[in-house]
């Protein structure tokens, strides 16, 4: 069974707020009555040092209208967390930012969503200059600042203005965040970005952090596999973080706490049947250790997602990017994340080859991606040249060539079982079946007709053995294996 490591955590300490955000994922009001109480939360505090846990996000709500917010705060750095904080600015003032640095908060982010009436529109009045007399103060006394924007069509053009307001104010760090249908945000539906939007935001981050006067990070809402999206992380987290974007933290290693003491795998899910069990009636430590845990992240494979994501080259470890944007935009997280740049390249690439009429020079050109080991953009051309040309044995080998390469073993195994169905001696779709049903865990039965690509082979010819082969080994029968090879060699 593979072991999880609680990394890090969002501890939703309040949903009372002074504010009614436009786009508020939890429409926080007023502190409700199985808020965990002073006790509770400095036990739950031991219990997470108990789990081993690195660092921790206080958020609601409004964390700062709970009284005894410094308790927990000490509390936590007692057993070695890392506290920081997520505020809306408006109760910040000196006596507040001193007692944070007394209490050895890390990072105070503040809410930004706009410059002057835009943020005032989306928050509160007057909440703009409240945040920009916090921003003074958290540099006033060398508190590591941070603020964090949730993009939407009323302020994604100000997104270089917000840049220059918080470059200005000596802000450390900004995190951009897209809003999606949950909470109050659900009847603005409106005022969603375009999937289409996206590739921009990506842009500006890019340039943002080129230009090295602030550290920005685009939340794990947005973007996923380009290039780009590399070099944003290696600037602002350096050559060691540059490489491909690992997945959700989501039940791996994060999880989220409610203001009752609910636990789920992100506080930004809403859903109460991803609830996981609440400490009041099982410590943290049981809770993320119980072999059921988190199934829904956990136990989540490539195959079980939807649409485009099922097929995608980075599905086993991407599995749909930020599963709540996939739960509000979908209705379920087996399904596509609309917000992936990939996925938007993706269907760009599926758009220029409609009307194309040079069947021979694509299938060349996905040859050499195939090469290339570029097996999803050969893919997409391979599977337009199929719907034009569906008996096409040499797209089709190729096809299959490229999904079992992407490892999608059920789609390489419909390809060869097509191309056998017209040539049933084909030895190289006897081998692609084969080896798709070995993968698929049906060995037994891939097993055959590899024997069969060998019988259909030409002469002499080495790949099928070396396949049924490798087969063999990875079901640990080494003599099965050597008896093959064997064969090879008469």
């Amino acid at each position: 069974m593979t072991e999880y490591k609680a990394l890090t955590a969002v501890w939703e300490t309040t949903v009372a707020c002074n504010m009614r955000c436009m786009h508020c994922g939890s429409a926080c009001a007023t502190a409700l009555p199985d808020e965990l109480s002073t006790e509770q939360a400095l036990a739950l505090c031991d219990d997470l040092g108990k789990l081993g846990l690195q660092w921790i996000t206080l958020s609601g709500g409004e964390p700062l209208t709970r009284k005894d917010w410094p308790q927990i705060a000490r509390r936590l750095k007692s057993n070695g967390i890392v506290t920081n904080m997520i505020t809306n600015g408006w109760l910040l003032d000196d006596e507040t930012v001193k007692t944070m640095r007394d209490c050895g908060i890390g990072t105070v982010a503040i809410s930004l969503d706009g410059v002057g009436e835009t943020h005032d529109a989306i928050r509160k009045a007057g909440s703009f200059e409240r945040n920009m007399k916090a921003f003074a103060l958290l540099k006033k006394h060398g508190q590591y600042s941070g603020a964090i924007t949730s993009i939407n069509k009323k302020n994604i053009h100000e997104l270089s203005a917000i840049r220059n307001t918080l470059i200005a104010h000596g802000v450390n760090a900004w995190q951009l965040q897209i809003c999606i249908p949950m909470g109050n945000m659900s009847h603005h539906k409106d005022d969603l970005v375009a999937p289409e939007d996206v590739d921009g935001i990506l842009d500006f981050c890019l340039e943002t952090a080129q230009q090295n006067k602030i550290t920005i990070y685009p939340a794990d809402c947005l973007g996923y596999y380009t290039d780009k999206e590399k070099l944003i992380r290696m600037y602002s987290l350096g050559p060691a973080n540059a490489g491909e974007w690992a997945g959700c933290n989501a039940g791996t290693r994060g999880f989220g706490i409610l203001h009752n003491g609910d636990v789920i795998g992100c506080t930004s899910i809403r859903d109460r049947k991803f609830i996981e069990g609440n400490i009041l009636k099982q410590s943290i430590v049981e809770l993320w250790n119980a072999p059921d845990a988190f199934q829904w992240s956990r136990g989540m494979k490539k195959s079980d997602l939807g649409g485009a994501c099922k097929t995608c080259t980075y599905g086993e470890t991407c599995l749909g990017g930020c599963p709540n944007t996939r739960l509000t935009m979908n209705g379920t997280m087996r399904s596509e994340n609309p917000y992936c740049v990939y996925l938007t390249a993706r269907k760009k690439l599926q758009e220029k080859l409609d009307g194309s009429q040079d069947a021979a020079s694509l299938f060349k050109k996905a040859e050499r991606l195939a090469r290339m080991h570029s097996y999803q953009e050969a893919g997409i051309i391979l599977e337009y040249l199929r719907k034009n040309a569906p008996d096409n044995t040499d797209v089709l080998s190729l096809l299959g060539f490229t999904h079992f390469f992407l490892e999608n073993y059920e789609e390489a195994k419909e390809v060869n079982e097509t191309i056998l169905a017209q040539k049933p001696d084909d030895w190289y779709a006897n081998k692609g079946l084969g080896l798709s049903l070995h993968k698929m865990g049906k060995s037994k039965e891939g097993i055959g007709f590899l024997e069969k690509s060998i019988q259909t082979a030409p002469a002499g010819l080495a790949d099928p053995y070396h396949d049924l082969a490798a087969v063999y080994y990875e079901l640990g029968d080494a003599g099965s294996a050597n008896a093959v090879l064997a064969r090879l060699r008469v």
